[in-house]
């Protein structure tokens, strides 16, 4: 339980510090706008990845990863049918907990919105 906390709390470390030092670079300035804006770019990067992993971990591009397999292994030998058996459904070769970018783009958004409704105040 306390290393997930801190795992969450060390990404959000760091994702506030690359969105500092992305406003340094490209703007020479810190300001809210630039702020903002990079900060809409990694949290829906960091939710966006969170989301593709959940999907695949819930094993929906099973289904579509077995039709593949079955419609390109095509009707040769028996030891080609019999690798494809054994071949391991997407969801299984996918073990990456989603919850802590998940969290971490959580917080970068809310943070996002509550610099933008300050910013439009």
């Amino acid at each position: 339980m306390r290393n997930r906390f801190g795992k969450i709390f060390s990404g959000f470390i760091i994702t506030q510090l690359l969105i500092l030092i992305l406003s340094l670079v490209y703007h020479q300035s810190i300001t809210l706008l630039s702020y903002i804006n990079f900060s809409f770019y990694i949290a829906s990067s960091l939710l966006f990845t969170s989301l593709i992993v959940f999907t695949i971990n819930s094993g929906f591009f099973d289904a579509i990863s077995y039709s593949f397999r079955s419609v390109f292994a095509g009707k040769e030998d028996g030891e080609k049918k019999k690798s494809f058996d054994e071949m391991t459904p997407l969801s299984e070769l996918v073990t990456f907990n989603a919850n802590p970018l998940l969290m971490v783009g959580l917080l970068d958004f809310i943070l996002m919105l509550a610099a933008l409704f300050i910013y439009y105040l």
